[in-house]
């Protein structure tokens, strides 16, 4: 982790721990790497659990170059992205060169703060925006002229001039989530149109396998069992959410912990697997979709245990 500026963290770029890259994965991240290569802006978009932020940082560890994060939030405005005048700076100069005369001299100047995107264009930094669309589109506008101009508009408190070129190292990786989920705001069609956009569905069933082993002790016909049943739960119809490979990794990890087999038998295998699975595919408080995933859940076991 190194500092750029005043305020702003920019983290070192690092191979992730345990990361899977099957077939599927190393086919996503070769065309991401070649969009990338060719100057385009990338975004992947997908539901949650889909590996969206993990292989944004997979890339950013290839590149090797050093990242700075933003996370979508409603309550973003431009400068929260671009800086601002954050607090003031003092300076008083005291002239007593003629002893019997004191004479003082103070300024007071606002202090102007850049935040984490002024940043990465300045320095050719890797961007990692996930959730974009969790901010609202007028605080995004000013990434328009960025991505496609390559200049980047700035407050005239800021001083320097109302312009900054674009690093030409400069990056930018987005991440969404689809536009009917709640939470999330309609992203502007001519900042859409200024990125190439990779839709993420869940991974395959070997690559979930993979994850599930890699992310827990569990061996591969158990973790295989593991992801037959959320995927089976995620074809049904009988959720309101789908469940993710994030219900695979809790099972197997919680099963870790709390001991016992992947079994039908297994009482406590059981319990997690019912647990889990209907709190991850039902909204709190909607109990009659709860019992009817714990039901189906049950069925499932019996059926690949």
């Amino acid at each position: 982790m190194i500092m750029v500026t005043r305020g702003t963290t920019v983290l070192k770029a690092r191979a992730l721990p345990n990361f899977v890259e099957t077939k599927f994965v190393k086919e996503v991240t070769v065309r991401a790497l070649g969009y990338i290569k060719a100057g385009f802006p990338l975004h992947f978009r997908g539901p949650s659990g889909t590996g969206k932020t993990t292989l944004a940082l997979h890339l950013a560890s290839i590149i090797d170059r050093p990242v700075v994060m933003i996370h979508g939030d409603e309550e973003f405005t431009t400068s929260d992205l671009v800086g601002g005048e954050q607090g003031y700076r003092s300076r008083r100069v005291v002239d007593n060169f003629i002893h019997s005369v004191m004479k003082a001299e103070e300024d007071v100047q606002k202090s102007w703060v850049d935040n984490r995107l002024t940043v990465a264009v300045e320095h050719g930094l890797i961007l990692i925006y996930d959730e974009f669309t969790r901010s609202r589109p007028e605080a995004n506008n000013v990434l328009l002229s960025i991505l496609q101009e390559k200049m980047m508009g700035l407050p005239s408190a800021r001083g320097g001039g109302d312009y900054l070129k674009v690093h030409p190292d400069f990056i930018a990786i987005f991440t969404s989530n689809p536009e009917e989920y709640a939470g999330v705001h309609r992203s502007q069609d001519a900042l859409r149109d200024r990125m190439i956009t990779m839709d993420l569905d869940y991974f395959d069933r070997e690559t979930e396998i993979a994850i599930t082993k890699a992310k827990s002790d569990l061996s591969y016909n158990d973790a295989a069992k593991i992801v037959d049943i959320v995927r089976d739960l995620r074809v049904s119809e009988e959720c309101e959410f789908r469940p993710t490979i994030r219900g695979c990794i809790m099972i197997a990890k919680s099963l870790s912990t709390l001991g016992g087999l992947v079994s039908a038998k297994n009482k406590i295998f059981r319990e997690i697997c019912q647990d889990i699975l209907a709190s991850e595919t039902s909204r709190i408080g909607s109990s009659i979709n709860q019992v009817k995933v714990k039901n189906l859940v049950k069925v499932l076991i019996d059926k690949h245990c």
